[in-house]
Formats: C-alpha cells, sequence, structure tokens
C-alpha cells in the first residue's frame, strides 16, 4: 500500500487568491513587464510558470534582468553574466565586476519611498534601539575604520557572538565594507560549540555583548567569550557591546577586551570607504547544523548572496522600499542573513531578542501592529504553538498593515495552513520557503501572483531548475516523491568549504549523490499537480519499513494535531534486519501516554497516513532536540537509539532533550 499524501480532496481549492488591485501592485508584475517580449505565455500557463520556464532556459538573460531591475550597485560592470550553467560546481558569474556587498545594503536607492528609519530593534522588555539610515551608515563606517585600525583586512576573518541586535548588524556590514568574511554563532551556544566553528577561522577580531534575554532572564555572556578568546590565539581585539549589562559578569576577565564605544571613539567624520571586490569574493562562513560531525564552514560570495536575496525578497516575497520586515531568527541562522538583505530594498529590517511567548503570548502580534509590519517571518513550529495555545489574532489585533506571512524552518503542515486563514487573516499571502545554509537562501518558495493552496509550497525559485528524481535520475511525475534536486547552477552556491583546498569535501556533500551532475539538496519531495511542492522531511531521515518509503512529516501530520500532543518525533530503528518505526511524542501537562492514547495515535497514523507505517513503539518525552534554527533533529535522534557517538551538539538549541532518549529500556527489547 502506497503511504497517503499530505494532499487531500479538499486541498484542490485555494485558501488565498490574490487581488487584481494586489497583483497589480507587486515587484513581480513590474518585472513581468519589463521582461514580457522575451516570454512565451500560453493560456493554459500562469505568469510565474512561464516566466520560470524561461528563467532556467534563458539564465543569461534572466539574471541580466535581476541584475537591472534591483540596480545593483558596482564600480565596475561585468563582462559576462555566466560561463556555463551546467558546471555543478564551477559556474563563474559575473566575471569582471566590482562590487561591495555592503555599499549595496546602504547606498540611497529610494529614499522618498523609505521610512525614516533603517533599523528597529525590541526584546521581551520593550523597544531597545533604532537607528536611522544616517546613523546606521555612520555606525558603520566608523566601525569598519576600527576594524582597519586594529590589522583587519581582505580575506581575514570577523566572528559575532551576539543576539539579534543592531550592533549585529552594524558588525557584519562593516566586516564586508573593509572586504573581511563574517561568521556569527547565537550567544545561546555553549563554548565546544563555539569553539568548533570559530576555532577554524583563526578569526583577528571577536564581536560579542555582555548577555542575551530570554524568558525574562538576562543570560551572562562574558564568562564564556572570556573562555573562547582564551583559545583563539589569533585575536587581535574582543568588541564588547554594552547589550546585556543587566547581566553579571566583568569585561576585565577577557584577554585583549574593548567596549564598543571605546574601539570606535578615536574615529569621526569620516567618509564611507567600501572595498570593490569581484563578485565571488568571500562575505560568510556559515556552518551545517548536522550533529554527527564536526560543522563544516560554508563560504558564500558577496555578489551571489546578493543578487540571490534580492531576487527572492523582491520578487517571491514582494519586499518594496517603505515595507517594515520582521524575521524571528538568532544570528546563528541563515535567516538572519537573510533578512538583512532588505535594507537593499530600502525597507526597515525590524529586530528581536528574546522569547516570542514571554510575559505575553501575543508577543509577536503585538509587534506586527506597534511596528506596523508588511512582512512577518516566522518558522513553522512557531505557528502550530501559536494554534496550540489557541491564539485567535484576527479576533485581538489590528494586523491591516500585514500583507505576507513567510514560514521556514520545518515543514508547514496544512493545519497551520487553515489557522492562518481563518485565525490571523483571511487576506494575507502565507509562503511557505525553503532553502537552507547551503545557499544561503531558498530553493522553493512563495508567489505573490498565484493562489495558496493548503499545505504547499507555492513555486520554484525563479533561475532555479528544481526536479524530483528517483534514484537511478529519473525526473518524477506530479504526485511521486523523490530526492529534491538542482539540475543547474545558481549564483548563491557556495564559493568553497572552509579548509577544502582540493574542494572534495563540496563536491562529496551535494554532488556525488546522484546517477548524474545535480545538486542534492537532501530533501525528501513532490511536486504537485498545482504546480507547487509538498516537502515530507529530510531524504536522510525518510523511513523506511518493509521497503516501502515516507517522510516523516506525513507521520507528524496526523499526530501533531490532536489535541493532546504538543509535537512529536519519529526515527527509523534497525530491527531484526529490517527497520521499525519508534514515535516520541512530547504531551500536554496532566495528559498520560496510556494504552488509550497510544491506540489513538495509530488510529489516527492508520487513517491519515498509511497502515505500513503505524509505529512499533509510542514513547513519551519531555521535549524534542532541535537545531538553533529551530528543525526537530531526527539524525541526533536516530544516532541515540543505535548508541552512536554524538558530536557538535552545541549545535543544538536544547541539548538537555538528549538526556530523554538515551538508555530506554523499551527500545532494547
Amino acid at each position: 500500500m502506497t503511504p497517503k499524501s499530505l494532499v487531500s480532496e479538499s486541498d484542490h481549492w485555494p485558501l488565498w487568491h490574490p487581488s487584481t488591485e494586489r497583483i497589480a501592485g507587486t515587484n513581480l508584475t513590474r518585472f513581468l513587464q519589463q521582461v514580457e517580449s522575451r516570454l512565451s505565455q500560453s493560456p493554459e500557463t500562469s505568469p510565474m510558470a512561464s516566466l520560470h520556464r524561461w528563467s532556467v532556459e534563458e539564465p543569461t538573460a534572466f539574471w541580466s534582468e535581476v541584475w537591472d531591475f534591483n540596480r545593483i550597485h558596482v564600480s565596475k560592470q561585468p563582462t559576462e553574466v555566466i560561463d556555463d550553467p551546467s558546471l555543478m560546481p564551477g559556474a563563474s558569474w559575473f566575471s569582471g565586476s566590482r562590487l561591495n556587498y555592503a555599499e549595496n545594503l546602504l547606498v540611497d536607492r529610494n529614499p522618498r519611498a523609505r521610512r525614516s528609519t533603517a533599523i528597529v530593534s525590541w526584546n521581551e522588555n520593550g523597544r531597545y534601539d533604532s537607528l536611522s539610515w544616517e546613523q546606521l551608515r555612520d555606525e558603520v563606517k566608523l566601525f569598519a575604520a576600527a576594524l582597519r585600525q586594529a590589522g583587519v583586512s581582505e580575506g581575514d576573518r570577523v566572528a559575532g557572538f551576539l543576539p539579534n541586535i543592531p550592533e549585529a548588524v552594524v558588525a557584519m556590514l562593516a566586516t564586508s565594507s573593509v572586504g573581511a568574511l563574517w561568521s556569527s554563532c547565537s550567544p545561546d551556544f555553549g563554548v565546544e560549540g563555539v569553539m568548533e566553528r570559530f576555532g577554524q577561522l583563526e578569526p583577528k577580531v571577536l564581536v560579542c555583548a555582555r548577555g542575551a534575554l530570554w524568558n525574562g532572564v538576562w543570560v551572562n555572556a562574558l564568562n564564556r567569550v572570556a573562555s573562547i578568546a582564551e583559545q583563539l590565539p589569533s585575536l587581535s581585539v574582543v568588541v564588547v557591546a554594552d547589550y546585556g549589562s543587566e547581566a553579571s559578569g566583568h569585561v576585565d576577565n577577557i584577554p585583549h577586551a574593548r567596549t564598543w564605544s571605546d574601539f570606535v571613539s578615536p574615529f569621526k567624520e569620516l567618509d564611507p570607504v567600501f572595498a570593490q571586490l569581484p563578485f565571488d569574493h568571500p562575505l560568510y562562513i556559515l556552518y551545517s547544523s548536522g550533529t554527527t560531525g564536526k560543522p563544516k564552514g560554508i563560504v558564500h560570495g558577496q555578489g551571489g548572496t546578493l543578487i540571490q536575496h534580492l531576487k527572492e525578497l523582491a520578487l517571491h516575497a514582494d519586499v518594496r522600499a517603505g515595507d517594515a520586515v520582521f524575521y524571528y531568527t538568532t544570528c546563528g541562522w541563515m535567516m538572519w542573513n537573510w533578512v538583512v538583505s532588505t535594507l537593499a530594498l530600502d525597507a526597515t529590517l525590524v529586530l528581536f531578542d528574546g522569547s516570542p511567548f514571554h510575559a505575553t503570548e501575543t508577543r509577536m502580534w503585538d509587534l506586527i501592529d506597534k511596528e506596523e509590519l508588511t512582512v512577518f517571518g516566522t518558522s513553522a513550529k512557531y505557528l502550530a504553538m501559536a494554534e496550540k495555545r489557541g491564539l485567535t489574532p484576527k479576533q485581538t489585533h489590528d494586523l491591516g498593515s500585514l500583507r505576507t506571512i513567510l514560514s521556514t524552518g520545518s515543514v508547514l503542515l496544512p493545519e497551520s495552513f487553515d489557522w492562518v486563514y481563518s485565525k490571523v487573516k483571511d487576506d494575507v499571502h502565507l509562503a511557505s520557503i525553503s532553502g537552507g545554509t547551503d545557499l544561503v537562501s531558498c530553493l522553493v518558495l512563495g508567489d505573490p501572483l498565484s493562489p495558496v493552496y493548503r499545505g504547499e509550497i507555492q513555486t520554484a525559485g525563479l533561475g532555479m531548475r528544481v526536479e524530483v528524481w528517483n534514484p537511478d535520475g529519473t525526473p518524477l511525475l506530479p504526485g511521486e516523491k523523490g530526492e529534491l534536486v538542482c539540475t543547474q547552477a545558481f549564483p548563491s552556491m557556495p564559493v568553497c568549504f572552509w579548509n577544502d583546498a582540493d574542494g572534495s569535501k563540496y563536491r562529496a556533500a551535494y554532488f556525488e549523490h546522484t546517477a548524474r551532475p545535480a545538486w542534492r539538496h537532501g530533501d525528501w519531495i513532490e511536486r504537485t499537480e498545482n504546480g507547487g511542492f509538498i516537502i515530507h522531511g529530510r531524504s536522510d531521515t525518510t523511513l523506511n519499513p518493509g521497503g516501502v518509503r515516507i517522510g516523516t512529516a506525513e507521520i507528524y501530520r496526523p499526530v501533531e494535531r490532536l489535541e493532546a500532543v504538543l509535537e512529536s518525533v519519529a526515527v527509523g530503528q534497525e530491527w531484526e534486519g529490517g527497520e521499525r518505526i519508534i514515535l516520541f511524542v512530547v504531551l500536554r501537562d496532566q495528559i498520560e501516554l496510556d494504552s488509550e492514547m497510544e491506540q489513538q495515535i495509530r488510529s489516527e497514523i492508520r487513517e491519515h497516513c498509511s497502515p505500513r507505517h503505524i509505529p512499533a513503539l509510542i514513547l513519551s518525552v519531555s521535549a524534542i532536540p532541535r537545531t538553533i534554527s529551530g528543525k526537530k533533529s531526527e539524525v541526533t535522534v536516530r544516532r541515540l537509539i543505535h548508541n552512536l557517538p554524538l558530536e557538535n551538539v552545541d549545535a543544538l538549541a536544547n541539548p538537555e532533550a538528549l538526556d530523554h532518549f538515551r538508555d530506554l529500556p523499551a527500545i532494547m527489547s
């Protein structure tokens, strides 16, 4: 028997249609008008489908138009857009161009249309800070001058260990302006996790804050910073921002420490200096979030990051000048890098540090109204939790400014689509998006011109030749599940992996798992009859009992819609020459996992998923391990139940959750 799809008969009717007025006002409509002479469109084909087909069939023309549409600021124009899009890896983009990522975020493109404020920052205690566009430029040029004085130059590394505050953005942009590489970890990382990352880089400068806020408590960061600094002999200075001064700790204990104000104070009224660098000059070092080995440093180029982000933000998310854009993220997740690029579109960037539920469960919805957010980004987990908590923002908040909700981090289940349109706002573009650290961007995401269907991601990214393959490399038809691959080069492919001189680790990560050349992303996915996509989980954690594969999301959907279940994780265990499924559930307070509850869970899976994939065991745990980005760490749980060693545990947001999965007698008998 074939597992049932996440799509039901009721999913063939859209939950939302953009109005004619809405369509007319989008950036995507303006872009279509710019390129309409190049498109061949039939009545049966949607504008996005026609545009996407052209974007992958004529990549040189498409990316050239994206470049012009977003008015990318350069000191030298490219001589060639792309040499050979079939090279995977190895394609060369926008050869001969010279530019600077930070300059592109700070240049005046449309000052009349934007808000006066560039950055607004909130935490659990209320509004923390704000910077005008002029103040932001001034802060960046002062910090850049101080970096140069500290000996930082092109190719050097600057590390950030910061909460999501304006100082993080300033330090990153200053790093980019001098041509150095920026790498950051969230301050909830432990020392070991930080050293597994920064220890590879030999950074010259470490930027930190005194503390961070979580659930009403100021958490001291300085003791960990002192330990980190002692283990990084390459450091010439540790710059300490005042944020978190409520936390205990002493700057004096940190080698080479200087306060932020002391670091920049010698520099006054400088003209900004932006190093003009090649398109593929390294900008960011991000890290793989796996928990089975030392994190790999993924190096992303400035130009590829910029043009990919502007394509996605402007065309897919419809970010416009004057918008206020928010994404709930930490500085250790690639969504922070992604959302910061909204500054290049003359949008206001809204930041937040702390728990989204502390003091009031409506914190995020309050923020939407107070800052008149137009684009609200969050995780699938947050939306599911808001639904479980019984929130009804439509009844308690205005939300008049809200145009788009973005969701990523894990699969957005159909029930969350229902909740958004019934309890949040019926006239909002709900765009589920998916990509990752590997490309610092997305493969599949939203389309502001097209309907939203329940449980579906709307479209493949423009310029991204996304396909669904079976193991022998044969493209699959709509409704068939397989590997998500990209069969053509794109600008934000990594420049390289750090400390991978021959490129072997890079090639092994993405290009050596398919029958013919392609980027294998590691997602188990299907294309729908609507032209959208449904992700069923990671392909390396796909369940396969009896030789019938199923994505874990297909199990989570029926289980987690039960009122008693807060969340769950399913893994396969090697057992008696085959595989059996073990399901771990987190239940509401005062609810026990008795035989009746187990039967209810099994019935839901049998009825709505597949009788072949009913768990052999169902066990109750207090928490499920998650990565810093909020994803369920299925790989970690699988390794635990097989008694395999774990490394990189600090990549988890809640490593204490691991204790619930160790030495469980039930899984051994």
